[in-house]
């Protein structure tokens, strides 16, 4: 499969931000290094925060590839999480530190209209793990259980950021034994 003009423009831009930083990413600089006109960049993406929602759309794909493995789909629920979280984040690793700067940029002082995106993008990517976990809670239970993942995703990212070992095996770890506790605690009935 041929690559669009959608994801070229994305790879690009993901090429500017590990030489320069994502801060310094222009969308001009996208268009002049690709040879086509600022207009092409903006019929795929009106602003730049639509490339940092569509690389981490690629993230979510991965997340999804991942739950439609026959051998995930068997794994209990905690095994079954962790393989999912980890398809997302390494998708994202392949350019990390652009990744933590697209997050820094969207939580900068002054930018709310990217904030209130980034709750929504949480909770998106959420939903599609639930769904690619197959996880079945209603009702209260749902609730709680989302609750949960959103905070067990948090804080993984947290940790991810931060995370320097190889093949995220920290990360990995951490993840875990955040799962181990919830099922301690009677999460995964």
């Amino acid at each position: 499969m041929y690559p669009t003009l959608r994801d070229v423009i994305l790879d690009k831009a993901l090429e500017l931000g590990e030489s320069k930083g994502w801060e310094a990413v222009r969308l001009y600089d996208v268009a002049t290094a690709l040879g086509i006109t600022l207009d092409e960049v903006r019929q795929h993406y009106r602003q730049k925060d639509d490339l940092a929602e569509a690389w981490l759309d690629r993230a979510d794909a991965a997340l999804l590839a991942a739950g439609a493995d026959p051998a995930i789909a068997a794994l209990p629920v905690p095994q079954r999480l962790t393989e999912l979280l980890m398809a997302w984040l390494s998708v994202l690793s392949r350019h990390k530190t652009v990744t933590v700067g697209m997050l820094g940029y969207k939580a900068e002082f002054g930018h709310v209209h990217l904030q209130a995106g980034a709750l929504l993008r949480v909770s998106r990517t959420v939903q599609w793990l639930r769904e690619a976990a197959r996880l079945e809670a209603s009702g209260m239970a749902r609730i709680v259980e989302e609750v949960g993942l959103s905070s067990l995703f948090l804080a993984t990212i947290g940790y991810w950021l931060l995370d320097r070992s190889a093949d995220l095996a920290d990360t990995r770890a951490f993840l875990t034994r955040q799962l181990d506790c919830a099922g301690r605690l009677g999460c995964w009935r």
